[in-house]
């Protein structure tokens, strides 16, 4: 796992530590000692850690006019145990809220494992972008991690989508295809 980096292609376009509006501003990632581990395996140390001791993030991209996010995950969504939702929700998606942002992106080819809990910060959290007219998209979430989420109903709310060539684009451009996408369903 610790050569899992966070996807550094788009890092002239945009760096989460450097933006003002961002949840991690001055957060500094200059030590390359891997300290943080998930299931004793040691992580590299540019994710970002949200307060949960088995999912850690980066913001990847943050356009604030077309609102809209992309982070990447990596690690076990334990919402049973650690309540991770509950904890990206209050750090992470509540402060890019504020900041205007209502379409989010999440990367999960790298969450190794989903246990749920209550449906209530999924709820919430679509009611809140529905009301913008934004979305949640979890692309990439492995076959195994998603029985969880399903068996609850949770992409009820959190829409999975496969879109394994998003590293081939730029952000606007994973954006705009999945925004036209959720545009033509919502259409019908």
């Amino acid at each position: 796992m610790q050569e899992l980096e966070p996807f550094y292609r788009w890092r002239d376009k945009y760096v989460a530590e450097e933006d003002p509006r961002s949840p991690f501003y001055g957060v500094n990632h200059e030590s390359m000692e891997y300290t943080t581990t998930v299931y004793n395996y040691y992580i590299h140390p540019d994710w970002d850690n949200m307060g949960s001791h088995t999912l850690y993030l980066k913001i990847l991209f943050a356009d604030y006019r077309k609102h809209f996010a992309i982070i990447e995950l990596i690690g076990e969504w334990n919402d049973a145990i650690e309540n991770d939702i509950m904890t990206l929700r209050r750090e992470v998606i509540d402060p890019l809220f504020d900041q205007g942002i209502y379409k989010f992106i999440l990367i999960a080819e790298n969450v190794l494992n989903f246990h749920s809990s209550e449906k209530d910060y999924y709820e919430e959290w679509y009611e809140n972008v529905s009301d913008e007219n934004g979305w949640i998209v979890c692309l990439n979430m492995p076959e195994a991690t998603q029985h969880d989420f399903r068996k609850l109903k949770l992409n009820y709310f959190v829409e999975l989508k496969e879109m394994h060539d998003w590293r081939k684009y730029l952000p606007d451009g994973v954006f705009t295809l999945i925004d036209n996408e959720l545009k033509k369903r919502l259409a019908f």
